[in-house]
């Protein structure tokens, strides 16, 4: 994998990034040409889109010739798929997935696509976006999901729980044909919003998330295919979606069709289609029956209707999934949420790992976590004793990467912020300097804030205000991690939470202690107590003290949020 192309990795944050950011405006302007599309003259490359015409004029000719004939192999399976499972509906159309749509082809045109050339924010219904300084913000318009009716599966697939909401095959036929046919000003490019004519078109994104990992002597890593495709103005998505699970290329190209690297492929085919106006449809021109025609199950998952104008699901947000053994997974997400769409994505790996066996889309989280610690005034380092590295160790192997000072202290080439200094350093907040001894004379550099120094055994250094008081302090960080794992856990398990710092948890501020005593009594009392007998007599009866005993505060069986709940007045 192409980190840059497909995650937008870099060696180094040097200004060539500003340069190749320009050159990648260029590409998404002769992209928008090659289309059809308005560009933006100001993110520049008219002058390419002008020498290039007679070659994008041909090139734009063949594909509309093409178009309604020609599909990438991914997008055949989905539609052979599609058409093979739905003959028996004798659809007037066949089900088709957008012939003509810009195809993210590298990690970076999404962004760039999500908002205006001129501007640096850009907002709909739907979705606000700002750049910023380290990026891009995008806010849609729902920022958390609800899993009530929120899951619908088609029947005729595979099994499903019963929790999951029944959709009829014709039914999910009509919301697929309205999904592909979204309204114009949804298909408005964020890019050139701020044009006389802005571009309308469809975008797609090509996955290939890994199914089973490479297991060196075991197994050879293999992965599936999924297809998204997104009206332009949800280009966000995409954006987001790209940046997880990395972006697979152009699907026209042969080195990019799973089909011919069979044994790097699970042969399993997944779509998305983002669909955020399929809410809107009622559920009679959806085909769904009458109250008193529908069966027992279709009134139990509300699908059928008393008045004409009832809209589908309510209104709500809501996934259609549909799914058969044969190894194609479509889904429409009828929201713009974000979660949705990576979750989409995890959902289809699950269920590629279960045709697949031998693999499993592990539920779990994790992070590398560096100790920091609070220092005081004066921290003397000792990387000798960690590691047994020295100045000079350092300078020898990465030589490249340190601009080496005659004081006999270096700074990063990359990051001009990041200072090297000697093993036996003394660093100073009251003197606010760092000290050592080079060819027999004391050296010294300025202590700073924003400035990070390291030692030889890659333990960090930097200086921090405190939160509510005047002061400074040091910080200290550990320059080896500790691989935090939570595996095989359930959604809530606390899996983001390994890696959040505690430092966010904590509140600064004054405290008055009018009597130390009394108040550490009512603390001993608070964690000693026994609150079996916090219950009134109805709620008494309902509890099994005597097969589960109350668990103290302090026991290491009773969770923070237990705690909480704890202590908290119920209604």
């Amino acid at each position: 994998m192409d980190l840059r192309l497909a995650l937008g990795f870099h060696s180094s944050t040097s200004t060539s990034n500003a340069d190749e950011r320009q050159e990648l405006l260029k590409y998404v302007n002769l992209k928008l040409a090659a289309h059809g599309l308005p560009i933006a003259p100001t993110a520049g490359g008219v002058e390419l889109v002008e020498l290039a015409d007679g070659l994008l004029s041909n090139f734009r000719e063949k594909t509309r010739r093409l178009q309604n004939h020609e599909r990438c192999p991914v997008d055949e399976r989905i539609e052979g798929f599609l058409n093979r499972h739905f003959a028996d509906l004798n659809l007037d159309e066949p089900l088709n997935l957008p012939a003509h749509s810009v195809i993210l082809d590298r990690h970076g045109i999404a962004r760039e696509l999500s908002l205006p050339a001129d501007r640096d924010e850009w907002e709909s219904e739907y979705v606000k976006s700002y750049r910023i300084r380290n990026g891009v913000l995008h806010n849609p318009r729902a920022d958390r999901r609800t899993t009530k009716g929120t899951f619908h599966v088609v029947q005729g697939g595979l099994p499903f729980p019963g929790e999951k909401r029944a959709v009829r095959r014709d039914v999910f036929a009509k919301l697929f044909q309205a999904a592909v046919s979204p309204p114009g000003e949804l298909l408005t490019l964020p890019f050139t919003s701020s044009e006389e004519q802005p571009g309308r078109s469809w975008v797609s994104l090509l996955l290939r998330p890994i199914v089973c990992p490479e297991v060196e002597g075991f197994t050879r890593e293999r992965t599936m295919e999924v297809r998204f495709f997104a009206p332009g103005s949800f280009v966000s998505n995409l954006d987001f979606v790209e940046s997880i699970f990395g972006n697979a290329g152009d699907p026209f190209l042969p080195r990019h069709d799973a089909a011919l690297d069979p044994e790097h492929w699970t042969g399993h085919t997944g779509c998305v289609i983002l669909a955020p106006h399929l809410p809107l449809l009622t559920k009679k021109e959806l085909g769904l029956p009458h109250y008193d025609e529908a069966t027992e199950r279709e009134r139990h998952d509300r699908m059928c209707w008393k008045e004409p104008d009832e809209r589908y699901n309510d209104g709500d947000a809501f996934k259609v999934t549909c799914r058969t053994s044969e190894g194609v997974i479509v889904t429409l997400i009828a929201d713009n949420y974000f979660g949705y769409c990576k979750k989409e994505v995890k959902t289809q790996i699950s269920y590629a790992t279960n045709l697949l066996g031998g693999a499993e889309e592990e539920h779990a989280g994790g992070a590398l976590v560096f100790p920091s610690w609070n220092l005081g005034e004066d921290f003397q380092f000792n990387s000798r004793r960690y590691n047994e590295r020295t100045f000079e160790d350092v300078v020898a192997n990465y030589s490249d990467w340190i601009d080496v000072k005659p004081e006999g202290y270096g700074v990063d080439q990359r990051f001009p912020n990041l200072y090297y200094i000697p093993e036996e350093a003394l660093a100073d907040l009251r003197k606010q300097n760092i000290s050592w001894e080079h060819s027999g004379k004391l050296q010294q550099i300025p202590l700073l804030p924003g400035k990070v120094y390291m030692g030889p055994s890659g333990y960090r250094l930097r200086m921090e205000k405190h939160p509510s008081a005047p002061s400074w302090r040091l910080i200290g960080t550990a320059g080896e991690a500790t691989f935090c794992h939570k595996p095989c856990t359930v959604s809530g398990g606390g899996k983001s939470e390994i890696s959040k710092s505690l430092v966010d948890y904590m509140q600064y501020g004054s405290i008055f202690v009018s009597d130390y005593e009394a108040d550490m009594q009512y603390v001993r009392e608070i964690c000693n107590r026994d609150y079996s007998n916090r219950w009134n007599e109805v709620a008494a009866k309902q509890q099994s003290y005597g097969e589960f005993p109350s668990r103290p505060v302090l026991s290491p069986r009773r969770s923070l949020g237990s705690f909480i709940k704890l202590l908290t007045p119920s209604s």
